[in-house]
């Protein structure tokens, strides 16, 4: 059949199975808008296209589908930039289509021309510039395809202002012919055979759970293992909900801010089964002080990511969820007594000194997030912003949903949230989704509240006000002299904000207000928000400082317990 461009656009992302996606008009993409009333795809119009470019990257995250953003040409495609770099360093499957200027102004610098190919190639997996019609459908295929296989990632495709508007015949290729696109295939069986017979033999193991357990969909596998050989596992940030918290055998996240029972055990471990996780500098400080005793097996989709920030004993480039069926069958039943009892003793002694005591009479943010969890036990799913309101999510919701923690990690893109959470609750409908955030990372897309109205989309909102940004004040009172340049914060009322969106909203201030108002925000049918004004210098811990290795920590002084 004969389409324009702008019409294989649309039919090709039909036959992908897309529904949704994120956007804003202008007239670069105006022939795509103008032919989009004649598919089945609902067009999200978000207010900001760094915003568009987050939605569908927290739609990803919720579904493990590709999520769908667009833009026009110039600061439109400028505009996503943040969005896809915070997809590409969280492998999170997103294509953007982009508008350019028609073909014969391209390098003329005409009016909001960019080369945003340019731009983007180092942080999206592919990227595309179509100038001739006859392959754009080759190249939609093409780019579902890469960002949906392998190690998952974004992928962008720039559609000259021509090309949409032509005409030609359309032809949806079934295959795809990609040479020099290789996803890992080989015979993994010698190498599992020999990580079965390391974690046999080892007395003081500890699993690692990235965020590539979740990627692969092998929560399941990862459990069977665990509780096979009794292996206790840590999860990095983005690995949270890999293995329920509520489960014994989990000890939480990791690294500078993570348990310090988790970092203690990973310091005194004899092997390291590291599972779709990248050595984060976050969670193994200094690469030559981690693990010093421990062996270390690291399996990972990406053949760039063996050795590149701590060397492996034993290294395996496949996908979890061929691996860890296999290596199951392998492994021996364990109890690992000893071990077991030692981390919880170290887990008794963490309790008491760094988990903050919930009958303080001031409000802290510690006890915000507890409520939370004890209002919805847990049966949410939570985006959180980036900051100590993050870190304080990640320790003190206990999160035992698949899915059920969506964050910012390897960019800590503030602003983040909110529109993510928009991806999220368009995602699943039915489902609770509730965004925490800092009032500074909130500011940042603060306008996305329009969007929530407009789509009529049932958020809860609860934001940690401090009057600061936190955690870079939280470093200047720790490392630079308690000088606070540049991190005071003045912030709008922001019930106030949002009621004039018509979303209705409550400021609390005392610890008697927190749990009532958030059972009217559970009673509303709608979006709530509640600004929480917590304690302004209230410390994330524990915390590894900058250099020391991470059973250096920086616990909380015992006096301020009570």
């Amino acid at each position: 059949m004969k389409l324009t461009g702008a019409q294989m656009v649309w039919e090709s992302l039909v036959r992908e199975g897309v529904t949704t996606v994120f956007g804003i008009s202008g007239g670069a993409v105006i022939h795509l808008y103008h032919a989009l009333p004649e598919y089945p795809i609902h067009h999200v119009l978000m207010r900001h296209e760094q915003a568009a470019a987050h939605a569908a990257d927290g739609y990803a995250r919720a579904t493990g589908r590709v999520g769908v953003c667009m833009a026009t040409s110039g600061p439109g495609a400028t505009n996503l930039v943040t969005g896809l770099a915070t997809a590409y360093m969280d492998s999170s499957p997103v294509v953007a289509i982009t508008g350019q200027v028609a073909t014969p102004l391209i390098g003329t610098d005409a009016f909001q021309e960019v080369d945003i190919t340019g731009i983007t190639l180092p942080i999206t997996k592919h990227n595309y510039l179509v100038t001739d019609i006859h392959e754009l459908p080759t190249v939609i295929r093409e780019a579902f395809y890469i960002a949906r296989t392998g190690r998952p990632g974004p992928v962008l495709i720039d559609i000259a202002r021509d090309v949409q508007a032509a005409q030609a015949e359309y032809v949806y290729p079934e295959e795809v012919y990609l040479p020099g696109y290789q996803i890992p295939q080989e015979d993994c069986q010698s190498h599992v055979q020999e990580m079965a017979r390391l974690i046999n033999e080892a007395q003081r193991p500890v699993i690692i759970a990235g965020h590539g357990v979740i990627l692969a969909g092998a929560e399941d596998a990862l459990l069977s293992l665990a509780e096979k050989a009794q292996i206790p596992v840590v999860t990095t940030l983005l690995g949270i909900s890999s293995l329920p918290e509520t489960h014994p055998l989990c000890l939480g996240m990791a690294g500078m801010h993570g348990e310090a029972y988790a970092n203690l055990a990973l310091c005194e471990a004899d092997l390291i089964v590291a599972l779709g996780s990248r050595f984060d500098d976050r969670l193994t400080g200094p690469a030559k002080h981690f693990a010093p005793q421990a062996r270390i097996i690291h399996v990972d989709i990406d053949a760039a990511e063996i050795e590149k920030n701590v060397r492996a004993d034993l290294a395996i480039v496949g996908d979890l969820r061929d691996i860890l069926p296999a290596l199951i069958s392998l492994v021996e039943e364990r109890d690992h007594t000893d071990w077991l009892s030692r981390i919880r003793e170290w887990r008794k002694e963490s309790a008491e000194r760094d988990i903050l005591a919930q009958e303080l009479d001031e409000l802290f943010p510690q006890y915000v997030i507890r409520q939370i969890w004890h209002a919805t036990q847990g049966n949410i799913t939570v985006v959180s912003d980036v900051g100590q309101n993050q870190m304080w999510e990640a320790q003190y919701f206990i999160h035992h949903r698949r899915r059920g923690l969506i964050s910012s990690g390897g960019l800590g893109t503030m602003g983040f949230a909110l529109p993510a959470a928009i991806g999220v609750q368009m995602a699943l409908p039915h489902e609770q989704v509730w965004v925490t955030a800092g009032d500074g990372g909130f500011q940042m897309n603060i306008q996305e509240l329009a969007t929530v109205v407009q789509e009529k989309l049932p958020l809860k909102i609860a934001i940690l006000n401090n009057g600061y940004l936190g955690m870079v004040r939280q470093w200047q009172q720790f490392f630079f002299e308690g000088r606070y340049s540049g991190t005071p914060l003045l912030g709008p009322d922001f019930a106030r904000v949002a009621e004039a969106y018509g979303i209705p909203g409550l400021t609390v201030r005392e610890r008697s207000e927190v749990m009532p108002a958030i059972e009217r925000a559970l009673a509303t049918d709608g979006p709530f928000l509640m600004d929480f004004r917590i304690v302004q210098e209230e410390n994330v811990y524990p915390m590894v400082a900058p250099g020391s290795s991470i059973q250096q920590m920086i616990r909380r002084p015992l006096h301020s317990k009570r």
